[in-house]
C-alpha cells in the first residue's frame, strides 16, 4: 500500500499549521504529521501574539489568507495596542489569548479543509531518490511519499531539556524529541547548529494575591488581528510585580549548578529575552526586573510568569518565586526549563524557503534559527504557498522587503544568516513607515487574492474600505468648521484655535488632533454619511495616517523605488564568484556560500562593499 500526497508537512507547530492549511486552501492534497494530535499549534510558551513588529507580521499573515489572526482573535483575552506614543509605523497589535482554545480553533480550522490529513507519528527521516526528497518515514514504520515536504519540526530536532543539573531529551516539558532527520542532512551536507531557548514556572493564580501587584487592563476599545472581524472588547487582566534583591540572592544559590554557566548548555540563547539568570548576571547594576503575570485561559487558574525563564534548579526557582510580591504563597505546576534544539543555519535556503541543496524540501519556523510564532507563522505561510505553488508549475511567490515585514525577515535570514535566535523588530525594516499594521491588507491582500489565497471577500472588503477612506478624505477637504464649532476643543488640545472659518482637512494635519475625537466634538459624524458595516474608529485611524503621514509616505515609496531596482538586475545562478578577482577575499567567500540572485540580495550580504558590487555590475554587463 502507498500513501501518496502533494505536500507533506512535518510538525504542527506554528509554522507547520500555517504551511499545511495555506497548501490545502491553494488545492493540494496535504498531510501534517505531529507527534500529538491534542496539541496542534501549542502555545508553549507565552499564551500571547504579536508586539512589537510581531503584531505586524500576523497582520500580514491574514491579509494574505492565513489564519494566526483569525484564530487569535476567536481566543482572545486581552487586546492591547503597543506604542501608541509614538508614530503609526512603531504601533504594534498584541492579544493574550486562550491557550487551550488556541489549539482547538487551529484544529477546527485544518480538519475543516477537506485536503488536509492529520497523521499521528514522528518522521524518523527522509526518503531520498538521488538529490530529491520524495517522501518521509516515521516511527511506526509506514512511509508517506510526497511531491513537497515541508520541515517544521521547531525544538523537537534533538531536543534536550534542561532543569538544574537534570537533563533528558524532549521537544517540550513531557513530550518526546525527534531525532534521525538532522543526522541525515548532516551526512547529505547540510550545515547544522545548536540554539537554546527556556520558559518560565507556570503559576497557579488561587495561591496569588493580586493585591500586591499593578493590575494590566487591555485597551477599553478593544482590538483586533483579523481584517475581517471588527473590534473584540475583552476584559481579562495581566498584573505586573518585580523581583528583588532578596530573589537576586536566592536565585545565585543556584547558579553552580545552571546550565547556562557551567557549560551543560551548548547552544546560544535569544538575547532579546533572556532568563532571568542571565539578566541578573548581565544587568548586575538592576535592584528588581519587571515581570507580567499573564492568563493561561478563561476557565484555568494557570498562569504564565512572562520575565522569568529559568533553567536553575527547581527548589531555586520555587523559594526565589516565593520572595516575590504577591507570590509569598505561591503554588506551581511546573518550573521553568531551557531547551536545546538543532537548526539548520538558513543561508541554505531559497527566498521560497526551498532549500538548495535538496529540491522540494522547504524549512520553516525554529529549524531556520528564529524564535517567536509570529515568525514562525510567517515562514510556514510563504513554504506552504511556495511548495502548493510549485505543485501547481505556477510561478514562485516572494515578499520584498519594501513589501512586508515577512519579508524583511526571509531575506534576513537567507541573505545575512543568523548567530543567535532571530526575533523581529520594526528597526530590522528600512521602510517601516510604508510597513504599517494597519495598512497589512493594502499592502498584501491583492497578492494573496492573485495566487488565490486570500478570498473575494477581502479583496471587496479591502475596496470598499479604500473608497471610504477617499469619501472621508474629500468630505474633510470640502467641509469647513468655523472657530465657534472648533476653539473650545482647540484649545483643550494646546493647539492654536481658529480665527476664521476653514476646512477640516487642514486641522486633521495638526500633530495635536485626534480625527475621530474632532469629529466628535464639532458634531461632524452626522454630516458624514459613514457605512454601518464598517468600523468607523478603524476608518478614523487609517484616514488620518493618510492625511497626517502622506508626505513621509510618498518620500519613502520613492527610496524604495529606487532601491528595488537593484532587486530587478538578476544574477544568473552558479555565477563563478570566486573567479572574480576584482572583488574581495571576504565577498567572493560570501558570494560564493549564498549565491544571491539579484544585485539586490548581494548588496546586503555582510562584507559585500559597494565597491564589490560596481565590479559584479561591470561583470554582469551593467
Amino acid at each position: 500500500m502507498k500513501f501518496s500526497y502533494d505536500v507533506i508537512v512535518v510538525g504542527a507547530g506554528h509554522a507547520g499549521c500555517e504551511a499545511a492549511f495555506v497548501a490545502g486552501r491553494l488545492g493540494c492534497k496535504v498531510l501534517l504529521i505531529t507527534l500529538d494530535m491534542t496539541k496542534i499549534a501549542q502555545m508553549s510558551c507565552n499564551p500571547a501574539v504579536g508586539g512589537v513588529a510581531k503584531g505586524q507580521i500576523v497582520r500580514e499573515i491574514d491579509a494574505l489568507g492565513g489564519m494566526m489572526g483569525i484564530i487569535t482573535d476567536k481566543t482572545m483575552l486581552q487586546f492591547r495596542m503597543l506604542n501608541k506614543s509614538k508614530g503609526p509605523a512603531m504601533w504594534s497589535p498584541r492579544a493574550q489569548s486562550d491557550r487551550f482554545q488556541f489549539v482547538h480553533e487551529w484544529r477546527k480550522a485544518l480538519e475543516g479543509n477537506e485536503n488536509i490529513q492529520l497523521w499521528q507519528d514522528a518522521v524518523t527521516s527522509l526518503i531520498l531518490e538521488g538529490d530529491n526528497v520524495i517522501g518521509v518515514n516515521t516511527k511506526i514504520g509506514v512511509p508517506f511519499y510526497a511531491k513537497k515536504v515541508i520541515l517544521t519540526n521547531g525544538t523537537f530536532e534533538n531536543g534536550l531539556i534542561h532543569i538544574g543539573d537534570k537533563n533528558f531529551g524532549g521537544g517540550r516539558i513531557s513530550e518526546p524529541s525527534s531525532v534521525g532527520i538532522s543526522k541525515q542532512l548532516k551526512e547529505f551536507g547540510f550545515e547544522v547548529g545548536r540554539m537554546k531557548t527556556g520558559t518560565p514556572a507556570r503559576i497557579d493564580g488561587r495561591s496569588v494575591n493580586f493585591s500586591k501587584m499593578e493590575e494590566q487592563k487591555g485597551d477599553n476599545e478593544g482590538g483586533n488581528f483579523s481584517f475581517l472581524h471588527k473590534r473584540i472588547t475583552t476584559n481579562h487582566s495581566c498584573y505586573i510585580t518585580y523581583t528583588n534583591t532578596d530573589v537576586h540572592d536566592i536565585l545565585q544559590t543556584g547558579f553552580h549548578a545552571s546550565p547556562l554557566f557551567n557549560g551543560s548548555i551548548d547552544g546560544v540563547g535569544p538575547r532579546y529575552c533572556p532568563s532571568i539568570e542571565d539578566k541578573i548576571v548581565t544587568f548586575s547594576d538592576k535592584t528588581r526586573h519587571q515581570l507580567f503575570l499573564e492568563p493561561e485561559g478563561a476557565d484555568t487558574y494557570e498562569m504564565y510568569l512572562n520575565g522569568f525563564s529559568s533553567s536553575l534548579p527547581w527548589d531555586v526557582q520555587y523559594k526565589a518565586l516565593r520572595n516575590i510580591p504577591g507570590f509569598e504563597n505561591v503554588v506551581i505546576h511546573r518550573p521553568g526549563y531551557a531547551i536545546e534544539y538543532d537548526y539548520y543555519p538558513p543561508t541554505q535556503l531559497k527566498h521560497t524557503l526551498e532549500t538548495k541543496k535538496i529540491p522540494n524540501l522547504y524549512f520553516a519556523g525554529q529549524i531556520n534559527g528564529t524564535t517567536g510564532y509570529e515568525e514562525a507563522g510567517g515562514q510556514g505561510l510563504i513554504a506552504g504557498v511556495n511548495a502548493a505553488l510549485s505543485v501547481q508549475k505556477m510561478e514562485e511567490f516572494t515578499l520584498g522587503r519594501e513589501e512586508s515585514y515577512i519579508g524583511v525577515l526571509i531575506d534576513d535570514l537567507v541573505t545575512k544568516g543568523v548567530d543567535e535566535p532571530y526575533r523581529m523588530f520594526t528597526s530590522r525594516a528600512e521602510h517601516r513607515i510604508l510597513l504599517r499594521q494597519d495598512n497589512a491588507d493594502e499592502r498584501l491582500t491583492p497578492k494573496g487574492h492573485q495566487i488565490g489565497l486570500a478570498s473575494d471577500k477581502r479583496l471587496i472588503q479591502l475596496e470598499a474600505k479604500i473608497a471610504a477612506r477617499d469619501r472621508f478624505v474629500s468630505f474633510l477637504k470640502r467641509t469647513s468648521v468655523n472657530p465657534n464649532e472648533a476653539n473650545t476643543y482647540l484649545t483643550t488640545n494646546n493647539t492654536s484655535p481658529l480665527k476664521q472659518q476653514i476646512k477640516s482637512f487642514e486641522i486633521i494635519k495638526r500633530p495635536q488632533i485626534n480625527l475621530e475625537d474632532f469629529i466628535n466634538n464639532v458634531k461632524l459624524e452626522e454630516k458624514f454619511e459613514h457605512q454601518p458595516d464598517l468600523d468607523f474608529t478603524d476608518l478614523c485611524e487609517s484616514t488620518e495616517i493618510h492625511i497626517k503621514y502622506s508626505g513621509y509616505i510618498e518620500r519613502e515609496k520613492l527610496l524604495a523605488e529606487k532601491i528595488s531596482r537593484l532587486e530587478d538586475i538578476r544574477i544568473p545562478n552558479k555565477t563563478p564568484f570566486e573567479t572574480l578577482k576584482s572583488i574581495s577575499t571576504e565577498a567572493r567567500q560570501k558570494l560564493s556560500k549564498i549565491n544571491p540572485t539579484t544585485i539586490g540580495q548581494a548588496s546586503r550580504i555582510p562584507g559585500v562593499s559597494p565597491a564589490d558590487i560596481n565590479v559584479l555590475l561591470v561583470h554582469l554587463g551593467r
